[in-house]
């Protein structure tokens, strides 16, 4: 009976001690304060169409330019990885539309994040690469 308990013992204790490692190996990397601010490039995909956009952005403004027109955009931080984008000269009744924006994780140079319009349930996600502070 003991030699069953010191069995039963020694397997719970592997099979934890592998949980965690498999566990720690894996956590998702989120340093969102190096992307308040700088310059960027992004590729996002909307309905299997990849589209790109190069952009500048401090703590309160965004200036885009996307497909050769530039937006300028209020940026509001929700928390130090989500931030909402408010046009501030929309031309058409989707540019009146906010869009959240949620950090998902970060490396030294790039972000992947989501995004959405405020409201809706539809969620992309994209990929930010830092060109410039």
């Amino acid at each position: 009976m003991m030699d069953l308990i010191k069995n039963l013992y020694n397997n719970y204790s592997l099979l934890f001690i592998t949980t965690t490692l498999l566990l720690s190996c894996n956590t998702i990397e989120r340093d969102c304060s190096l992307y308040k601010s700088g310059s960027f490039i992004t590729q996002s995909i909307v309905n299997d169409s990849t589209y790109t956009s190069i952009f500048t952005r401090n703590d309160t403004i965004q200036i885009e330019n996307f497909n050769g027109k530039i937006d300028t955009s209020a940026c509001r931080w929700i928390n130090d990885c989500e931030f909402v984008l408010r046009t501030l000269n929309p031309k058409s009744r989707i540019q009146k539309k906010n869009i959240h924006i949620k950090i998902l994780s970060t490396t030294d140079s790039t972000y992947t994040y989501e995004y959405s319009f405020v409201g809706e349930n539809r969620k992309e996600t994209g990929l930010a690469i830092k060109i410039n502070d």
